[in-house]
């Protein structure tokens, strides 16, 4: 019998949790050969939409989405399937031009992403371990620094420049877009949060890779701000510790997944810890699945739903962050 202590837990649950979910953060391919995927975007669309899921939103760290997501939508109804841009180098970094065009390219742009791997602050510590010895790439590959840190994406902390406000006033002119940070510093997303009040944007997403750096003090300043905060169970799995090559071509440059020395600092009972302490209503779960050593995003997601299961969360907690707080950002009713 269930107690108050174990409440019911199957996976029939788990997967009656999917019928509505939404996941904001998968990466189905295509990608770089070094990298492979465990999926594509339309089969990704297909597994999503049996499962009774509600949207999807594509990740693509090379390429804007927007394209990928109107194909997939021709071809798989009955589910939502959105793009958009993420500002890595393969841009030139903050670049308003690639941010206009993504607007009006197939499906137009649902997000705009201060970057992933590319940003300054995430570049700068990209890493691994080398014949036992921690090693950055900026430090032993002086043509990374030259190649990758001159263009990567920095927040200034006072006066936002010419491009950096161009592209907030594109976001700003569109209701529908929301602002990623994207793996920027604490202190830089929260310098975007504030820009973002100040620019008239409604909707903005700190990313995982952010508030796992974060402060308690910080997190709440973001959701004072009128954040959300994402949590993504890619950031606490067997891949984590493992040099993969996300986002760089050539294969001197494998990294350790998020540029860690080691292990996040949270684990999924921490995410679960930090949903209950601070409020289901102010938090956004995803996978960031797509590397071929995962499952599929849609597993992914089913896990991570029934890892918080195992916590203790409860059920309105839970359709909150999988369901009702992304489709607050996607303007999807649930």
């Amino acid at each position: 019998m269930p107690s108050a202590a174990y409440p019911s837990r199957s996976r029939a649950k788990s997967e009656a949790f999917l019928r509505g979910a939404i996941d904001i953060h998968v990466h189905p391919g295509p990608h770089i050969a070094s990298s492979p995927r465990s999926t594509d975007p339309i089969s990704c669309a297909r597994e999503a939409r049996e499962a009774g899921m509600r949207a999807l939103v594509i990740m693509d760290v090379f390429n804007m989405s927007t394209g990928t997501a109107w194909m997939v939508n021709q071809v798989v109804p009955e589910i939502g399937v959105f793009g958009g841009i993420i500002l890595n180098t393969v841009y030139g970094g903050m670049n308003p031009r690639a941010v206009k065009t993504a607007l009006h390219y197939g499906s137009g742009a649902r997000y705009v992403s201060f970057g992933a791997h590319s940003t300054y602050f995430q570049a700068a510590k990209e890493g691994r371990y080398q014949d036992g010895n921690w090693i950055t790439l900026k430090d032993h590959y002086p043509e990374f620094a030259e190649e990758e840190l001159s263009r990567a994406i920095r927040i200034p902390l006072d006066d936002p420049t010419p491009e950096l406000v161009e592209i907030l006033e594109c976001i700003a002119a569109d209701p529908s877009l929301y602002l990623v940070t994207g793996h920027v510093s604490p202190g830089e997303a929260l310098r975007l949060v504030e820009l973002a009040g100040d620019f008239g944007i409604d909707k903005v997403l700190v990313s995982n890779a952010v508030v796992e750096g974060m402060t308690e003090e910080q997190m709440e300043t973001a959701i004072e701000g009128g954040a959300y905060l994402e949590r993504l169970l890619a950031a606490h799995t067997h891949t984590t510790p493992i040099p993969k090559t996300h986002y760089y071509v050539e294969e001197k440059y494998a990294a350790m997944d998020e540029g860690l020395s080691g292990l996040t600092s949270t684990g999924v009972a921490g995410v679960a810890e930090q949903i209950r302490r601070i409020g289901a209503d102010h938090f956004i779960i995803g996978t960031d699945f797509g590397v071929y050593t995962l499952p599929t995003p849609v597993e992914g997601m089913r896990e991570f739903i029934a890892c918080l299961m195992d916590m203790g969360l409860q059920d309105e907690e839970i359709r909150k962050v999988s369901s009702i707080n992304p489709g607050r950002l996607l303007d999807l009713q649930a």
